[in-house]
């Protein structure tokens, strides 16, 4: 499937800001599933200085720098995608017992190739989003019995997380920590991700973080309405011999050919969609993000930047799927 993606972001501010810092995670990577067939990057007013460069964990990551007055701050990624990921399979479930995953990234024998497991190392360490800790460990346990197999033992916390906690738009932010996700049994898609790695890393499994979008359907009978999604994110879990394995906490599903990969890293902060610094007298912000997400035909493509086709590609039966990454002002 391919996907036309646009993704606006405009800060509007009270009082004239001298200049600005930002850095965004707003392109598709390409990847093994996903092909990026073309992608732009677009600031108003226009910076000195836009920069893109590979951050540690091989994502887009771009820099921008404004150093004249302005009140409001547009930045519009649009991208192309094709996407090819294959489901999950019943095979790849029956996969090793999870104790035998910890131990061989802890350094014990096993399969998978050694470069990726040695890689993949630095995603059992705790982060500051996905901290560790006893309660994440404690909630996650139940599904981890003995012998279990990995990624069955995964499937079965991910859609805990679905039926024991209530999605939540405005319940949590960018920085609520995990245990009090926990505590709540509320929050949004990036909440559930950071409960996921946090539980599958108290165990001594590698996770990350992906953030990225999901093609929604809109309700029986109702069009789909420009801008009206919003950019999403899930978890990741390494697996030997067979690579890094994304599921969807949020709408408890391993992730398929609807979801485009972004960015990904140890957690949001890694990936954040937009973040930076302004110099401004001013303490307030307006913050208004807009998404687009439609599947195209090859006769349909817009060039970068274009307005999205008007019609969709017909495709499977409307799923309801939920999803909400926060994006948070610049800092002043």
């Amino acid at each position: 499937m391919t996907f036309a993606v646009v993704h606006r972001t405009t800060y509007t501010y009270e009082s004239e800001v001298s200049a600005s810092y930002g850095e965004a995670h707003l392109l598709p990577r390409s990847m093994p599933g996903q092909r990026v067939q073309s992608a732009e990057l677009t600031v108003t007013p226009t910076p000195g200085t836009l920069d893109e460069r590979l951050d540690w964990f091989g994502n887009r990551t771009h820099f921008f720098e404004l150093s004249s007055g302005h009140t409001r701050l547009s930045v519009t990624a649009s991208s192309l995608v094709e996407v090819t990921r294959q489901p999950i399979g019943d095979q790849l479930l029956a996969s090793q017992p999870w104790e035998s995953v910890r131990d061989r990234l802890a350094g014990g024998p096993g399969g998978g190739d050694p470069a990726s497991v040695l890689a993949a190392t630095e995603f059992v360490i705790a982060s500051e989003q996905a901290p560790s800790t006893a309660a994440a460990a404690a909630y996650a346990l139940p599904s981890f019995r003995p012998g279990r197999p990995v990624l069955e033992a995964v499937e079965e916390l991910s859609s805990r997380i679905h039926r024991d906690f209530e999605f939540h738009p405005g319940a949590t932010t960018v920085g609520t920590p995990v245990d009090d996700v926990l505590r709540r049994r509320t929050g949004v898609c990036q909440d559930f991700a950071h409960l996921t790695i946090a539980s599958l890393r108290a165990l001594g499994l590698a996770a990350r973080y992906v953030s990225g979008y999901l093609e929604t359907d809109p309700p029986p009978g109702k069009p789909k309405l420009q801008g009206a999604d919003v950019s999403h994110a899930w978890a990741s879990v390494f697996v030997p011999d067979i690579g890094w394995v994304d599921i969807d906490p949020t709408n408890d599903q391993f992730v398929g050919d609807r979801y485009i990969t972004t960015a990904w890293g140890r957690d949001y902060g890694d990936v954040a969609p937009l973040k930076g610094v302004i110099f401004t007298d001013g303490d307030t912000q307006r913050l208004e993000v807009s998404v687009d997400v439609r599947r195209v035909r090859p006769a349909d493509t817009p060039p970068p930047g274009s307005a999205l086709p008007g019609s969709a590609l017909p495709g499977p039966a409307p799923q309801p799927m939920v999803q909400q990454q926060s994006q948070s002002g610049f800092d002043v």
